[in-house]
């Protein structure tokens, strides 16, 4: 890993608690979204507020779930928080009910203008899509990437946003760098690319920013021998919770990195866990001293 580079998305004022739109789904039972996303940005000192694209029973790794989408509700919903003058720090958006709710989170940035805007693009994994994800919703999704101040796909959101081929997991920096290039080319200001792992025991996240210079910065943890659904989703709410808390954001990326592996490691003792989802209620203490 190359030396921090001390870039700041967030200054913190002392005392002060930041306020984070939360555009995710919610789901009943199953470790995900704003189930993730709430208790890991609320122990780092910020304000979160729902904003949920759909409701489901259990995620979608169980074999029955009921889902709900929410768009009907959205005008309304951003309606009156419009009228109650709600301010927003950050606009935090993640798995989605339908294309059109592309359009409550381009609402959000236009009534709050210095929000952070934070995309993770939750569409699939492990080369396909997900099965509530349809072509219009990736194409919807897709015109997020310009103004992105922080994009977080794995590598198939990547292949999916730019049109790149998805080439597995085991790829090399120089296909991390094309994937990365393409998407500050889309227009996003800082990318981390999640999941490279090439057999040595090693996974791999990669930033990327557009006022930087040179190669992809990687920052690398143990690879776990098992996969855990909301991995992903813990990740960008620690990567956030670390920002959001001051961090520079080479800190928040190795921080996300570290605080997955360490929950991954808890998990595998819960009964059911390859079903269920990451756990991480028991090492919430490590976000909580971020703000310390």
């Amino acid at each position: 890993m190359s030396e921090a580079r001390d870039q700041y998305l967030y200054v913190c004022s002392d005392g002060y608690i930041p306020r984070v739109a939360a555009v995710h789904d919610l789901c009943g039972y199953g470790k995900c979204s704003l189930g993730v996303a709430i208790p890991v940005l609320s122990a780092a000192g910020c304000d979160v507020c729902p904003v949920p694209t759909s409701l489901f029973s259990a995620h979608t790794k169980f074999p029955h779930f009921y889902m709900h989408d929410t768009t009907p509700i959205l005008d309304e919903y951003l309606d009156a928080w419009a009228k109650e003058g709600v301010a927003l720090d950050a606009v935090y958006s993640g798995f989605l009910g339908s294309a059109e709710q592309v359009g409550a989170i381009r609402r959000l940035y236009a009534e709050h203008p210095g929000a952070l805007r934070v995309v993770d693009p939750v569409m699939g994994d492990g080369g396909t899509t997900y099965p509530t994800y349809t072509q219009d919703m990736c194409r919807a999704t897709a015109t997020l990437v310009s103004g992105a101040d922080l994009l977080i796909p794995n590598l198939t959101e990547a292949s999916i946003l730019t049109g790149l081929p998805y080439e597995g997991q085991d790829v090399s920096d120089e296909q991390v760098s094309r994937l990365g290039a393409a998407l500050l080319e889309m227009g996003a200001k800082n990318v981390i690319i999640k999941g490279v792992v090439r057999g040595d025991g090693m996974i791999r996240n990669y930033l990327m920013e557009a006022q930087g210079a040179g190669a992809p910065r990687a920052f690398a943890c143990e690879l776990l021998p098992f996969m855990l659904h909301g991995t992903g989703d813990l990740y960008a709410s620690s990567l956030l919770a670390a920002v959001m808390a001051g961090h520079n954001l080479d800190d928040a990326v190795a921080f996300a990195g570290a605080f997955v592996h360490d929950a991954m490691v808890v998990t595998r003792v819960q009964p059911d866990f390859e079903l269920r989802g990451v756990s991480f209620e028991s090492v919430l203490g490590k976000v909580t001293a971020l703000v310390a």
